[in-house]
């Protein structure tokens, strides 16, 4: 039995990924923070339905100690790295921390599978922002960097990082590039749950606007259970390659919100406000991904479309707060 270990298990990719990878036989382990293990109904509501299934373990990807420490105990096969402060806009509040986090975790896992599990196959979570303002549309594995965030540099770090691991000490180390990927376990925080869950609570009376930055900034965004098997793909792969992973379609954020409310038969425009002050500082306009290398190596291509995602998120949201207060809607 194949031995995965997985970082940032208790996140939205994490999740889907340890729920695939549970399907295909392995023994799925993953690193959570001791206050996740303290307080699991708020910090492991991703994951409640395998804890059963799966192995955690306890360590923070600021102490090389810790990591060290369970690479060396497990010696995974694969290993998984997708934990990092993920949320481009709080990467601006808070730079250093974002920064610091992401750049020495990824070392961290590295060095520690280097030192102690060299034969083990290692997957970095790359971002499309790291493309950031953009030299060509649509982007693909060459296209070159230019990241407009704290976020998109700590990922262009990693990525590097990667890269000179694999050439350097001959890892089997992959990068995947993937653009926006969501889902209704997407955090609050990011604009497409934002809107899922606005209009789930507009349809039920609970709120009357919704308010967002800029309506015109267009992403590629896909379904997250799609991406993880990507990830997967990437480390059965005679050798290590970096990939993007992407829909190959760019939508504004104005039109992910047209739909959503068209699916609860309401008008955006009855609820919908821009407001300035959920704008970046250094914006990114639109990124779109090339993912055409991912499908003629992998034989990876996205299955939900767009507008079933946004429909899956909207229905998933509304039959929570449902749920919440069943006796007042």
């Amino acid at each position: 039995m194949k031995k995965a270990l997985i970082t940032g298990i208790t996140g939205q990719d994490g999740s889907y990924l340890a729920e695939f990878l549970l399907e295909k036989g392995y023994e799925v382990h993953g690193i959570v923070r001791r206050v996740a293990i303290e307080d699991p109904e708020n910090r492991l509501w991703r994951i409640r339905h395998i804890l059963n299934k799966i192995i955690l373990h306890p360590a923070s990807m600021e102490s090389y100690a810790s990591i060290f420490n369970v690479v060396d105990k497990l010696k995974p096969d694969e290993c998984y790295h997708l934990a990092a402060q993920s949320f481009v806009s709080y990467s601006f509040e808070d730079e250093f921390s974002t920064i610091n986090t992401n750049i020495n975790g990824t070392h961290y896992v590295l060095s520690a599978i280097k030192e102690k599990a060299p034969k083990c196959k290692f997957y970095f979570a790359g971002s499309s922002e790291m493309f950031g303002l953009v030299k060509e549309t649509p982007q693909n594995e060459n296209t070159p960097f230019h990241p407009r965030s704290p976020y998109g540099i700590s990922k262009v770090a990693g990525f590097d990082l990667t890269r000179n691991y694999r050439e350097a000490y001959n890892l089997f180390a992959c990068s995947g590039i993937l653009f926006n990927h969501e889902s209704p376990r997407r955090g609050y925080e990011f604009v497409t749950r934002k809107i899922s869950n606005a209009v789930a609570k507009i349809k039920l009376g609970l709120s009357n606007e919704l308010k967002l930055g800029n309506l015109e900034a267009k992403r590629d965004w896909g379904f997250a259970g799609d991406y993880v098997k990507a990830m997967w793909l990437m480390l059965q792969q005679d050798k290590p390659d970096d990939y993007v992973i992407a829909t190959g379609e760019a939508h504004s954020v104005k039109e992910f919100a047209e739909i959503a409310f068209r699916h609860m038969d309401l008008d955006y425009r009855d609820y919908l406000i821009s407001d300035e002050i959920f704008f970046r500082p250094a914006e990114v306009h639109q990124l779109k991904g090339d993912y055409s290398k991912g499908e003629k190596i992998l034989g990876w291509e996205p299955i939900v479309s767009f507008k079933e995602l946004i429909q899956m998120m909207v229905d998933a949201d509304l039959e929570a707060l449902k749920r919440q207060a069943p006796n007042n809607l």
